[in-house]
């Protein structure tokens, strides 16, 4: 499923925050958009999954315009997991991912064999199927995220969209949660798309990179063409070391300092 996004401009009232981009998703990747907080990542991500209109451009899915797709069919072809998940007090598990299959009910018809059977095959994949009756809320941090991506995975799309996945989690969290992206990725060839903060954990787990300065794009490739010095001296005004890393064989920044006031 190719996804092209053409000249897209986004704004909020007068301020362009999406400044005329243009790039190509790799279909069944791992694409990392990258860039200083304000940058236009998020809002670049909202726009590419309808949940805010751009102005300007177009973003093709199989070369459709999505603005003029249907919302329900649009829903069976792209899920997103945003920054900030809406509250899920009082819920199972089993009911939260349940929720990935609401595009292929009619009306308030009930769950069919198929769709049970969709739920179970979502919790195992994620690894929350033994909490499948457990309250989400009495779950820890990694668990609950596994279960948003659990309940995305439900909605059964060829494309993933995730907004900050590992914010607030700790250490391990973080790459339980980006190794079983891409286990999604490879296991299941979906197109895995998200903002990470960690320069090492995009370079590390992607296949693609985009990296944003102000709304436009600086540079997108491959890890190794968008994390050197001189990009990331472009979007994150600071002076980085880049190495390879020992186990990934991929670029890291094993430090780097402020450009600024020297």
């Amino acid at each position: 499923m190719r996804m092209k996004v053409n000249n897209v401009e986004v704004g909020y009232d007068k301020k362009v925050i999406v400044n005329g981009l243009t790039i190509e998703i790799p279909d069944g990747k791992i694409t990392t958009i990258i860039g200083s907080n304000g940058c236009g990542k998020s809002t670049l991500l909202k726009a590419m999954t309808r949940i805010i209109p751009y102005q300007k451009g177009q973003v093709l899915l199989d070369g459709a315009d999505i603005q003029k797709q249907n919302t329900k069919e649009m829903a069976k072809e792209l899920s997103i997991l945003p920054q900030t998940q809406d509250s899920a007090v009082g819920l199972l598990v089993e009911e939260l991912v349940s929720y990935g299959r609401f595009p292929y009910q009619s009306g308030f018809g009930n769950l069919k064999k198929e769709d049970k059977k969709i739920i179970e095959w979502a919790m195992k994949s994620t690894n929350v199927y033994e909490f499948k009756d457990n309250l989400v809320d009495e779950l820890s941090g990694g668990q609950k995220q596994r279960v948003w991506i659990a309940m995305a995975l439900a909605q059964n799309t060829d494309v993933i969209f995730l907004d900050e996945p590992t914010t607030y989690l700790d250490m391990a969290h973080q790459l339980e949660v980006l190794k079983l992206l891409q286990k999604l990725n490879v296991q299941e060839n979906r197109t895995i798309v998200m903002v990470l903060h960690d320069l090492n954990h995009a370079a590390r787990f992607s296949h693609f990179m985009i990296a944003l300065e102000n709304g436009s794009l600086i540079k997108s490739g491959t890890p190794e063409e968008v994390m050197t010095p001189e990009v990331l001296h472009k979007v994150f005004d600071i002076d980085a070391v880049i190495c390879k890393d020992p186990r990934s064989n991929k670029p890291m920044c094993i430090t780097y300092d402020l450009i600024k006031g020297e």
